[in-house]
């Protein structure tokens, strides 16, 4: 009887975690369903990488639904395929540890939406050019201000954050900043943030 509780009692705390990386990634990462976040989390509880087909077995989804988003979780930088040598299937694991993972797809998908509206901004205000008229008028000081803010937030973003390509660990990142520093950043951020109000 103790035996089936603590079994009931792993498979309920299993389910809990698989749903809520599900749901996690699902809401972070256009293109990646809750699926592909219960994959995510079935690939840390693994020993060893996994098969599409042990991953379709686990998950008791179907292979075409499992690959698609392997390819997605691929294509975000956290999963990575691996061929084994002799075998008949690929393997899947995490590109690193997890969350680590996690937050480095984070990070690289938050830089590539910062370049692309930089970008976005420039592009269209060379369209505009020199065009005349309220309605071009407003739309370049609109284009300036995305353009400005776009830019402000891209340097700022790139002296706070570490560029880098795959996992970042956010817990020994920040263990080699001082306590006092995290603190008085923090602060500083509340006290900016209650003046904008």
């Amino acid at each position: 009887m103790l035996a089936r509780a603590m079994s009931d009692a792993v498979a309920k705390a299993k389910a809990t975690l698989l749903e809520g990386v599900g749901a996690e990634v699902a809401a972070s990462f256009p293109g990646i369903t809750r699926l592909g976040g219960q994959i995510v989390a079935a690939l840390y509880l693994a020993d060893e990488p996994r098969s599409m087909d042990e991953l379709s077995a686990e998950l008791g989804r179907s292979k075409s639904n499992v690959f698609s988003n392997l390819r997605a979780l691929d294509a975000a930088g956290i999963v990575e395929r691996q061929r084994v040598a002799g075998a008949r299937h690929d393997v899947f694991a995490l590109r690193g540890k997890y969350p680590d993972v996690i937050i480095g797809a984070y990070i690289a998908r938050l830089r590539r939406v910062i370049a692309d509206k930089r970008s976005l901004s420039r592009r269209a205000l060379e369209m505009l050019g020199g065009a005349r008229g309220k309605d071009a008028d407003v739309l370049r000081e609109r284009l300036h201000t995305l353009s400005r803010k776009y830019d402000l937030f891209g340097a700022v973003f790139d002296q706070l954050v570490p560029a880098s390509d795959g996992p970042v660990d956010l817990e020994a990142l920040l263990s080699k900043v001082p306590r006092k520093l995290i603190g008085a950043i923090g602060a500083l951020t509340k006290r900016a943030l209650t003046t904008l109000r």
